[in-house]
């Protein structure tokens, strides 16, 4: 989705959870939009700063929780990191996180989903929904 849409996607769905759009909000929503990571709210708070809005790390906390209730942001936590976001626009995917860099990354393997659905069916289940996250270290 283009950041724009994406942006203007945020920004209808604070409106339906009744908040208000400030020229501060609007700029993180347009962060947020841009971001081609998995930010954590200081870090969005650091964009939102550096692009000229003054926004407040309780606006960005407050936006962030509102986003995420109306179901166009993830909130990812992975251990001993603080909470992370992506946009909820996206297809399926997994994330692989390295333990030493912090660095997040996606990945789609479809042996992995068939084999899911294959355990779950085994057991007498279907996959309703699910989140993989794997724990990794560069081979040395």
């Amino acid at each position: 989705m283009e950041i724009e849409s994406r942006a203007q996607a945020f920004e209808d769905a604070l409106r339906r959870a009744g908040v208000r759009i400030t020229r501060q909000r609007a700029a993180l929503l347009r962060v947020l939009a841009a971001a081609g990571d998995h930010p954590d709210a200081t870090q969005l708070h650091q964009r939102a700063t550096a692009e000229g809005a003054g926004v407040s790390l309780a606006t960005v906390y407050r936006t962030l929780t509102a986003l995420n209730a109306q179901g166009v942001i993830q909130k990812l936590e992975f251990e001993g990191e603080p909470a992370r976001f992506e946009p909820a626009d996206g297809s399926h995917h997994d994330h692989m996180i390295d333990v030493e860099t912090g660095e997040v990354m996606e990945f789609v393997n479809e042996r992995i989903e068939r084999l899911q659905a294959e355990i779950a069916a085994e057991m007498g289940y279907e996959i309703v929904r699910h989140r993989l996250e794997l724990y990794v270290r560069r081979r040395r």
